[in-house]
């Protein structure tokens, strides 16, 4: 979400092209496409300013093709044309392409709200004449509406897609219920902040990319504008890592940066739990008896909303009947990236092919065509996912496969770990470890100033030579594992202060997991001359805050030296452990400064000052009884 200057002109531009070929995009749309700029009456009165493309050729008719997006549909004016749109097979194969500010943001009136919360009183088509309440779907709603009736050559099909922010947008275009929408798909969908998505990981607040955006994207907008709001840019240092640190607590960036004078920052500084307010702005709960075609598309290396695309797919598959249309797609992608990059790379690791390229002619277009055209079959799986590792497209008719075991791989005495449960009659050492917020373990090696997309990739190495990282790793595989599916943490933690609090106060402590691939030390370099020898692949990392350890709602401290059960699910991931490999987990209790570091003593993280940070000592309970480790989702051979 942090870097949404990328995404305006609603996501029109395409990644960067070689030049000829960005040249015979723009070129395309300007020859080929009419523009016309409208203001869109809504049912509550306010007008939405919306660009709309029509294909020139008017000897058949096209179905209409919407992205509603904050991030401004510019570039505005009639004869200012963008340079791409994001599959130009789409638009070679003819479309009407819709674009929208919603509600409040830019050159739309009305007032915006982040994530909107839907409402289901108002999506009751009002009678003429009548003005009624007006939410995300309902504004959808109205737009398809007039477009039907005012969009010269359409064929009364509407499909609706977005990415990351407009992925929200996209999700509540399913709940507009409207008859002409047939075919949704968000994309990377923003779907609960507070659960897994942008600025919250499972309770922990994701400081880096929440400051980054919001000291720009949420400062309000007293008139419409065709202009963005600058973000903060005083830093006096090219080290994020030093920057956050320095600034200290989460209080300190709402007093010393003026984040006080931010709406929605305040807001999230004013609901550290899960509560009425998180759960009215997440869509799952309403994704029930849906209408039009869904695929739901992200990234498995998507820093801020692979959680969304996993979950909006789930939901829908768990409270809809086997006949919905309900399909997903997970490439090896950053945010966005079947559209922003070739998707051949990340990083120092190469997935030996351009997905992305794959992903637009052969899923994205096909999807399209089918339910807006009737055109082709629909030959599309309910579930096409890269596997990294063998790196190679699989298909599965449910996601997670049928075919997976679900199997405990538990923390050894000697720092393996493997599926032999611990003996009740061996003595089996806890793993202690000290977590210094003043300290905390750095989420990448590299001194930047931005948050990077390659960390999901990284090499892990750094981190596991510090002494707070405990580190649990297999033996040289002999043949492959494949994991598919949803990983779960399952941990016995207890922890020790040393008599730095309070006597009677309870303690807490974030825990992050990190999934690896090891590869053999005799791997050479990779093709930007990076030693791959002995390279740890971050698979997937996650991190949870203790106290939500039973209840996202009710938050629990932690009793000195008293041991907990500490249980959380991990995204899916798809990758194949070669042989040759090793498999390792790697524990520590900071991500700094991707996520913000916890006082470790119970009290409410946005409002605690420096003075509450106290270091802890983490114990990590191996013995029978309280055998922690990882529960793996295994593809049967």
């Amino acid at each position: 979400m942090k870097y949404f200057l990328l995404f305006l002109g609603a996501l029109l531009l395409a990644p960067a092209l070689p030049a000829q070929d960005a040249a015979n995009n723009a070129a395309f749309i300007r020859d080929h496409f009419t523009k016309r700029e409208v203001m869109i009456p809504m049912r509550d009165g306010a007008r939405l300013f919306t660009a709309i493309y029509t294909p020139k050729d008017q000897k058949t008719k096209y179905p209409v093709l919407i992205t509603r997006t904050p991030y401004s549909c510019a570039p505005y004016g009639a004869d200012a044309f963008p340079e791409s749109f994001k599959n130009m097979d789409l638009a070679r194969a003819g479309y009407i392409f819709v674009f929208q500010d919603v509600r409040g943001a830019y050159m739309s009136e009305g007032d915006f709200e982040d994530v909107r919360p839907y409402n289901p009183a108002a999506a009751t088509k009002p009678k003429a004449g009548v003005k009624a309440a007006a939410d995300e779907s309902t504004d959808t709603y109205d737009t398809v509406d007039w477009l039907l009736k005012n969009a010269n050559g359409n064929n009364g099909n509407v499909g609706v897609v977005g990415t990351s922010y407009p992925g929200f947008y996209a999700t509540m275009a399913i709940l507009a219920n409207h008859p002409a929408i047939k075919a949704v798909s968000p994309q990377a969908p923003v779907t609960d902040w507070f659960v897994g998505d942008d600025f919250h990981h499972n309770g922990a607040f994701m400081l880096m990319d929440a400051f980054s955006f919001y000291s720009g994207f949420g400062k309000t907008r007293p008139k419409p504008t065709m202009e963005n709001a600058s973000g903060f840019s005083e830093w006096n240092t090219p080290d994020n890592y030093d920057f956050f640190l320095r600034t200290g607590a989460l209080r300190n960036y709402t007093e010393k940066y003026g984040m006080k004078n931010i709406p929605f920052w305040n807001d999230l500084m004013a609901h550290p739990d899960y509560d009425a307010w998180w759960k009215a702005r997440t869509p799952r709960t309403y994704l029930k008896n849906i209408r039009p075609a869904v695929i739901t598309v992200g990234g498995l290396f998507d820093a801020e909303d692979c959680w969304g695309a996993w979950n909006t797919y789930k939901a829908i598959e768990n409270q809809n009947a086997a006949s919905a249309s309900n399909r997903i797609v997970m490439g090896p992608w950053v945010h966005g990236g079947w559209h922003r990059s070739k998707g051949d790379r990340l990083g120092n690791v190469a997935f030996g092919a351009p997905t992305s390229t794959y992903f637009q002619k052969e899923i994205e277009l096909k999807f399209f065509e089918y339910y807006l055209k009737g055109a082709g079959d629909m030959n599309l799986p309910e579930a096409n996912v890269f596997e990294t590792g063998s790196n190679k497209w699989t298909t599965y008719n449910t996601w997670p496969p049928k075919e997976v075991v679900q199997q405990k791989w538990y923390f050894q005495g000697d720092g393996n770990i493997a599926q032999q449960t611990p003996d009740a009659n061996a003595a089996i050492p806890a793993r202690i470890y000290t977590s210094d917020p003043s300290h905390p373990v750095p989420y990448t090696e590299d001194v930047h100033l931005h948050r990077t997309r390659e960390y999901m990739t990284d090499d892990q190495r750094f981190a596991a030579r510090r002494p707070d990282v405990l580190v649990y790793q297999t033996p040289v595989l002999g043949q492959s594992v494949t994991v598919t599916g949803p990983v779960t943490a399952d941990l016995w933690v207890s922890l020790d202060d040393e008599g730095q609090a309070p006597r009677n106060a309870l303690l807490d402590v974030d825990l992050v997991v990190k999934i690896i691939d090891v590869f053999p030390d005799t791997l050479k370099t990779s093709s930007n001359d990076v030693p791959l020898g002995g390279y740890q692949m971050l698979v997937r990392g996650e991190i949870f805050r203790g106290r939500y350890r039973n209840s996202f709602e009710k938050p629990e401290g932690f009793d000195r030296s008293d041991p907990a059960h500490v249980r959380f699910e991990l995204p899916d991931i798809a990758h194949t452990f070669l042989p040759g490999h090793k498999m390792m987990v790697q524990i520590q209790s900071s991500w700094f400064p991707l996520a913000d570091r916890n006082p470790q003593q119970f009290v409410n993280i946005y409002e605690a000052q420096d003075a509450d940070f106290i270091p802890l000592k983490v114990t990590i309970h191996q013995e029978a009884g309280m055998a922690s480790g990882v529960i793996l989702p295994v593809l049967k051979k």
